[in-house]
């Protein structure tokens, strides 16, 4: 199912829309509301003149700029590790593809992120491999037990940064003293930084497996990301750059709240203190 359906998400109009390989018909674009969507034609009439200044002060676009950042801007899992020296670079970001192992192979899958040529780094393609196991088996017997692979591990591929654009590492300069002779000089030191670009080195496990707590919970997002592109993203990226899926869960949130409240058996304070207790 995976091999198949992957020439949908990859080769299919969104792909090319995206990539401005094909650019649609005006009347391809018209959308047929319903009665929810259906606005009042004064409103409609007013934005249709604002578009009509904003288009005569800009060129025409091609393609859909920006469409993987609005995404990693928009889904608060991708943002929390997003950091603003890192979107100047995700603006290059074509697509991302995911691509399981072949079956005489281990069973893992490639997250593969395709860059346009950028001054940043040398590298077209760069990934991250997961390695999956399903345990326990997949039940025929009770196909909806089966809550799906669980990834056992991840390794990135390198990035061959341009000089002077490795956004994972910054320099910064101490003061030391020296014992001997008691002056003082200046030591540059290169360390880590934050960047989402983190996600293509992850710590390595060490062979007794202890990990120390800051490793663990990079780890921990690491599988989630892992799990999360694939199986949510990636198939409905374009609903992810709209904001429509954010809006739909904040609304099913509002609807699961109502239901509470109108239950007679419903006890608030019960479960506050129960949040408080997890906590």
């Amino acid at each position: 199912y995976a091999v198949l359906s992957q020439p949908l998400f990859l080769f299919g109009k969104q792909f090319e829309i995206i990539n401005a390989i094909y650019e649609p018909m005006e009347e391809e674009c018209e959308w047929k509301p319903d009665e929810e969507d259906k606005i009042s034609e004064q409103l409609k009439e007013k934005a249709k003149i604002e578009e009509e200044k904003k288009d005569e002060e800009k060129e025409e676009p091609i393609g859909i700029p920006e469409f993987w950042l609005t995404i990693f801007k928009n889904v608060d899992l991708l943002s929390d590790m997003l950091q603003e020296h890192d979107e100047p670079i995700l603006k290059h970001l074509k697509y991302i593809k995911m691509k399981f192992s072949d079956a005489d192979q281990p069973m893992s899958f490639v997250l593969e992120f395709h860059f346009e040529p950028s001054e940043y780094f040398t590298n077209e393609v760069l990934t991250k491999t997961c390695r999956i196991r399903l345990e326990p088996e997949p039940d025929d017997s009770d196909p909806f037990s089966f809550d799906g692979p669980e990834i056992m591990g991840c390794t990135g591929g390198q990035i061959d940064w341009k000089k002077g654009k490795n956004v994972t590492l910054r320099t910064i300069k101490k003061k030391q003293k020296h014992k001997g002779r008691g002056t003082v000089c200046t030591v540059t030191k290169t360390v880590s930084n934050d960047s989402c670009f983190n996600f293509f080195a992850p710590p390595e496990v060490p062979e007794s497996g202890d990990l120390d707590d800051d490793a663990e919970v990079i780890h921990a997002a690491d599988f989630e990301i892992g799990h999360f592109l694939p199986e949510r993203i990636i198939p409905r990226s374009v609903l992810y750059f709209t904001g429509e899926i954010k809006g739909k869960q904040a609304d099913e949130e509002r609807e699961k709240e109502g239901d509470e409240e109108n239950n007679p058996d419903y006890e608030p304070k019960k479960d506050q203190n129960l949040a408080e207790c997890k906590q």
